[in-house]
């Protein structure tokens, strides 16, 4: 039987970016993926302009096999203005329903605040009561990430993704409101030069790191 398998990213793309790969690869070996998009990612740049990136999100979500898309339409840029128990009740709804065993998410040092709160909640949200997770993992963002202060991402997992890194990148295509001309990091060329770099660290052609948050044995 197949994983059941939640990826859950503050904005529209964050997933693509963050797990992409990962994500693909699950649905290919037969588990079971929901992505839960807490923010919806407009209201800040893109008011009145018609970018409509719940359709992009669930477009890639079909290049890359997720099942399910839960979008919480939180403002953008603006969860600091929240109660953090809401955003924990929302996200435990969709934890609650689905109950998965594998969590990626954001890591708790990235320099967009919004992805420490996500994280914050999302770790409450799968404290170890969560009598079914198995692994919950921090994904590394460009852009994000690697320009923290601290804590420091430290990568202890890599997952190959040579197979599937064309499906991330023409699912990332499908946010045509976010992919940059190269050699910017977020364009495709950049996107696809990580994923090389990351894999060679491991003598794999293509490939996502991850920190991982916890691990259990039952």
């Amino acid at each position: 039987m197949g994983k059941r398998v939640m990826v859950i990213a503050a904005h529209p793309d964050d997933e693509l970016l963050g797990c992409g790969g990962t994500i693909a690869r699950h649905a290919e070996e037969g588990d079971e993926v929901c992505s839960v998009i807490v923010c919806e990612g407009e209201s800040l740049r893109y008011v009145g302009l018609n970018v409509n990136q719940v359709a992009a999100t669930e477009r890639a979500a079909q290049i890359l096999g997720v099942s399910q898309v839960h979008t919480l339409k939180f403002l953008d840029q603006k969860l600091d203005t929240y109660c953090l128990v809401d955003v924990i009740i929302a996200i435990e709804k969709v934890v609650d329903t689905f109950k998965p065993q594998i969590v990626y998410t954001h890591h708790s040092g990235d320099l967009n605040k919004d992805h420490r709160i996500v994280f914050e909640a999302a770790s409450v949200a799968l404290r170890p009561l969560s009598k079914h997770l198995e692994e919950m993992y921090s994904f590394y963002i460009v852009g994000s990430t690697e320009l923290a202060y601290s804590p420091k991402f430290e990568p202890d997992t890599w997952v190959n993704i040579s197979k599937t890194l064309q499906k991330k990148l023409n699912a990332f295509a499908c946010y045509e409101s976010e992919v940059r001309k190269y050699p910017h990091p977020r364009s495709l060329g950049g996107l696809e030069n990580l994923a090389r770099y990351v894999g060679n660290q491991c003598y794999m052609e293509a490939a996502e790191m991850f920190e991982t948050v916890r691990r259990v044995k039952r």
